[in-house]
């Protein structure tokens, strides 16, 4: 089990950036692929990104490639997501994600630990 602190969230303008931080503690960070994912207000929770375990690879949804980046430091336990060009449709909650495996059950929602979440607001 690991255990998962979003931080960063924040109202921020059309056009600007944010940093999202997510702390993990517990089991070996290293040994989780990790990702965010978010929920607008009356849509479904969906992916935004990945990476994994050694931070080599990262898989991105559509409406953020380009923009978004997400990055991991294994001896500081902590995954970021750096977000530019924001938009007024990136408005969520942002959630930090955590699970031993990797691929496709990423895109699927199909990861086992959680976090509660930080709030992104884009004004246009």
């Amino acid at each position: 089990q690991v255990q998962l602190v979003e931080s960063g969230g924040g109202l921020v303008q059309a056009g600007g950036s944010l940093r999202l931080s997510c702390a993990a503690s517990g089991r070996t960070f290293s040994s989780y692929a990790m990702g965010w994912f978010r929920q607008a207000p009356g849509k479904e929770r969906e992916f935004v990104a990945a990476i994994s375990w050694g931070g080599g690879s990262t898989d991105y949804a559509d409406s953020v490639k380009g923009r978004f980046t997400i990055s991991r430091d294994n001896a500081k336990n902590t995954v970021y997501l750096q977000m530019n060009s924001l938009k007024p449709e990136d408005t969520a909650v942002y959630y930090c994600a955590a699970d031993p495996s990797w691929g496709s059950s990423w895109v699927r929602g199909r990861v086992h630990n959680w976090g509660k979440g930080t709030l992104v607001t884009v004004s246009s």
